[in-house]
Parts: structure tokens; sequence; C-alpha cells
């Protein structure tokens, strides 16, 4: 694979550009529909805060501590009319033309691999290549997916000839908001270390090696001892534990505070590159080469009428790290966004990139994405659809290395260590995680802030389970959730035909640039048009952690 070349300039990232936004129909493509909620709900004057789950006190490497964008609009000029126009107009009409049957049969078709077991997006790129390659070099400088969703028992995905691709899928507790299925998608995320990292010092696979290292990863990631199986170190030639001798490790010991003499290490070949340099190794960062794929998709319903994973895709996105970014840099970063709002208010974000080679952001990442074409198969996104991915994977609060997943991957206490794929296994049983900082349940915050369970005050389904007439907490509601996410998660199959009709409403339509997603939107409470600097009612801000 070919990317854009990079270059770092006194810690700050410079681009040599593919693509700049000139003639985009959204040139501020970046801030997402959710940042114009209107979060005061006019009638009764209740305020809700579905902004602290993104904009928040940030933790190292993420320097950007932007909790103070909840009470207000902070947006450039060019932002202050919101150009996402498909959350005003509603696709209810022709969504009610569509079967329950036929939208059933249609999440149901496969739209990655056909019967024949080939990779269509693959296929697509290959057989329109001229389509699709922007810079006229006769090659395709993009990802192409190459990941078989075959998972075994440890969650690694394996090839039609039982290979490892080097995937591997992880349950995490879905981020609160329009990320959980009860507002109209369920995902996946799998990870992949570079090739390094699933090898021994001579450059042979090693299964247990790359284990080790995605458990290092992990630790470092989420800043925690995490519990493996037993792993003899002498073979390893380090001291996972930290006991002061190479025996057996039952946990990777977490331990990095370099000024104090506190290190950690990889395993294998990468240990070799981390040696000598070639790698680099810090809390809350992914090693160069880390890849992610991430898959959104319909909501189906089983025999039972349960709610779960459609073998549709709505989209396949993509995400490499292509080079270290250190803690000064991260810093730099978060300054020179500071700098940018408070010099150049009117200034729109540049965002360096194509449709063919994706987008990159400062902190070291391409993105890159495919979504349905009117037709329902995937296809490349465009430069315009690609910009919508960097206002969450780049300049906000709760982002770690620009992700939200893994830091979120469920502990080594649950089903196959948390290395499943929600096909093995579905949210049922999953316990509601709690809030670092004050202990408290964490959805059932949201849901105390954000009553209807998602941005945009709309999803009522969730707002009559928790709450009574009067607005009062359920107790019993709560008290099932903190047992079973699922009650929370989990629309009803009624929700979920409406959902799923909605959104194919919209891919029949192709207008991702107006909004691109499941368009049940109460009236009023998206703002059409805001004030430089407006407050947004919101009077104290709320931190996510």
């Amino acid at each position: 694979m070919k990317y854009l070349s990079s270059l770092i300039l006194s810690g700050v990232v410079a681009y040599t550009p593919l693509t700049l936004a000139l003639d985009q129909e959204n040139p501020v493509a970046y801030i997402p529909a959710q940042c114009y909620t209107n979060p005061v709900n006019e009638i009764t004057g209740q305020v809700a805060n579905p902004c602290y789950t993104c904009h928040t006190d940030s933790r190292r490497p993420n320097y950007i501590d932007d909790g103070e964008i909840q009470t207000l609009f902070s947006f450039t000029e060019a932002a202050l009319v919101n150009n996402w126009k498909n959350y005003f107009k509603g696709f209810s009409t022709r969504a009610s033309d569509i079967s329950n049957q036929a939208i059933l049969d249609y999440v149901r078709e496969n739209n990655y691999f056909n019967q024949a077991g080939q990779n269509l997006i693959a296929k697509r790129i290959l057989t329109h290549l001229a389509e699709y390659d922007s810079n006229n070099n006769g090659q395709w400088d993009g990802y192409i997916p190459d990941i078989y969703y075959q998972f075994d028992n440890e969650g690694f995905d394996r090839t039609p000839t039982h290979g490892y691709t080097g995937w591997r899928a992880f349950a995490y507790y879905p981020f609160p908001g329009g990320f959980m299925p009860t507002n109209g998608s369920t995902d996946d995320v799998i990870i992949r270390l570079p090739v390094a990292f699933q090898q021994d010092t001579n450059g042979k696979f090693d299964l247990e090696i790359y284990k080790t290292n995605l458990a290092i990863v992990e630790a470092l990631i989420k800043e925690k001892d995490i519990p493996i199986t037993a792993t003899d170190e002498k073979r390893l030639e380090v001291d996972l534990d930290k006991d002061g001798t190479l025996g057996t490790a039952q946990i990777i010991r977490y331990d990095w505070a370099p000024r104090e003499g506190g290190m950690m290490s990889y395993v294998g070949k990468a240990k070799v590159l981390l040696t000598s340099g070639k790698q680099h190794l810090a809390a809350g960062l992914y090693p160069v080469g880390t890849e992610f794929i991430h898959s959104v998709r319909y909501l189906d319903i089983d025999s039972q009428q349960r709610v779960q994973m459609a073998p549709r895709m709505k989209e396949l996105r993509y995400a490499r790290k292509t080079f270290w970014v250190n803690y000064f840099q991260h810093d730099r970063i978060a300054a020179k966004e500071l700098k940018e709002r408070h010099d150049f208010p009117d200034r729109i974000k540049q965002v360096i990139g194509s449709a063919e080679a994706g987008v990159r952001v400062p902190q070291g990442w391409v993105y890159q994405g495919f979504i349905e074409d009117q037709t329902g198969a995937l296809r490349p996104q465009s430069y315009e659809e690609h910009v919508f991915c960097t206002g969450c994977h780049s300049g906000i609060g709760v982002i770690t290395d620009t992700t939200f997943a893994f830091k979120r991957k469920l502990d080594s206490d649950q089903f196959q260590q948390g290395w499943y794929h929600w096909t093995q296994k579905s949210f049922t049983g999953v316990p509601e995680p709690r809030r670092e900082s004050d202990g408290e349940y964490e959805y059932s915050f949201y849901l105390k802030h954000n009553p209807t369970g998602d941005e945009y005050r709309s999803n009522m389904e969730v707002k009559d389970k928790f709450f009574d007439f009067y607005g009062e907490p359920k107790p019993e509601a709560f008290a099932a959730l903190h047992e079973d996410i699922s009650e929370l998660l989990l629309p009803s199959p009624a929700r979920a035909l409406e959902l799923n009709k909605a959104y194919k409403a919209l891919v029949e339509e192709q207008s991702y640039v107006k909004g691109r997603e499941s368009m049940l939107v109460g009236e009023g409470v998206i703002h059409r048009q805001v004030e430089l600097d407006q407050k947004t009612g919101i009077e104290t801000p709320l931190q996510f952690h």
C-alpha cells in the first residue's frame, strides 16, 4: 500500500496533499450533526448533556481538554449554518413504502462476500480501477479489505485454509449515544498489530508471541495490568509480570514511568525493533502499523424476536497508524488546535487526503471507508464523505490515540477474555461498566443526563423504559441494566425495523454528505443555525471518565 508522504516539523505534522477541501457541499464536514443538537427542551426547560461523552478533560497523551465546548457552540463562521440537511426532512414517507419482509431480506444479504466467497469490495476496485484511481497512477493506493470474518474461539480471523490474517476481534462496551444499537446500527471493531508483532526473533509466525504483544498493547492503552494465560518468560526473554525473575507469567504488569525507571517491552521480533529504535512504546499509544477494521451494520431479528447484528454492512471503516507522534508532539497538536480556534476563528480546518487513499489526521493515522451505493453494494467513500471521519478521530478530548473502542475492551474475566466477535456472543449478560472517577454506573450516568439515550432527545423507547411519566427513574429498569447492558443497547424489533427502513431510504438517495444516520429525529432538537459562541444551555460541564 502507498500512503501520503508526511513530514514532522518542530513537532507539528505537515503533509504533502493529494486533495484539499475546496468545493465541498459541506466545507466543515468534520463537525458532526450531533454538535448542532439543542440540549434544551423548549417546552419543559429540561437540559440534556450529550456533549460530555466527546468533549471532556482528556487523558495523556491526548491534551485537547475541550470540556468547555459543552457550554458553547464554538464554531467557525462557515459552520454557523448547519449543513446536515437530512435531519430536517426525514425519510418516513419513503421508508413507509418498504415492507417488513423486504427490509429483513435486504439486511440479511451479505454485501461483503458473494456466494462464491469473493471479496466484493476488492472485486469492485479492481474491476473499476480507472474510476477510483484519483491520482491516475494505474493502481489503487488505498486499503483493500483482507478480513474474512471467520473467527475462532480466541477471536482470531482465519483464512479459508485455516491460516491467520492477523485480525483479532474484541468485545467492548459500545460508546454511549449514537453507537448504541438502539439508535440505529450494530457494529464491530477488529485490531491487527504489525507483522513483526506476530513473529519470533527469526521472523516466524508465533501465536503465543502475538497474543502476548496484544496483551502488552492492551495494558499500555488501558494503563493497567492485564491477566494472560501462563506464559514462559524465559522463552520470550522478558519479565512480563515484573517480579524480577524469568519464570511463568500470568499477568502483564503495567509499569510505564520512564523517569522513575518503569519500562515495558514487546516480545519477539517487535522487541528487537524496539531495542533498535525502529519501533516505539508508550502508555496510551499504539505501535506504528497498528490497524483497525470497523463494520457498521443493520439490525437483524432472529426467530426468537431478539435484535442482533445483520450480515449487511452499511459501512466498512479502516484505520492505520502510519507514523509515530510522541507526547511532546501530541501536546503541540493540541496547542496548535487551541491557537487556531483563538487566533483564526473563521478558518476552516484543512483535511488532507483523497477518495482513494483516505484522509490523515495529525496524530499519525489514516482513515478510510467504504459505504453502500444506491444498490446496496459497498463502494469507496468520496473525499468529502471521508472528511466526516476526522471530526471524531482527531480533535476531541475523549479519544485515546484517535480511537474509542480498544480502551473499552471487555476485561479478561469476560467470555474468551474479551476476545470475540459479537456474532459469537451477544451483549446479553454483560454487566454495566462503572466510571473511573466516581464509580457510578456509566450508562446509567449517561441516561441521567440524556433520558432518551441519544444525542437528539428522540429515542422515546429508551425514555419510556427507564423513566416514568413524571421523568423519575424506574428503579427496576436501572437494576436490570446494571446486570445486563442489552437492556439499554438493543431496541425492540419494531424500532429496529423502523430504523432499518429509514436508513435504506437514505441509501437510495445517496445523500450521505447531508447526514448518514437513521433519520428518526424529532422536530426542533437540532439547530438549523447558531450564533458565534452561542450558549448551548448547559451550565456545568460534565466529565466522561
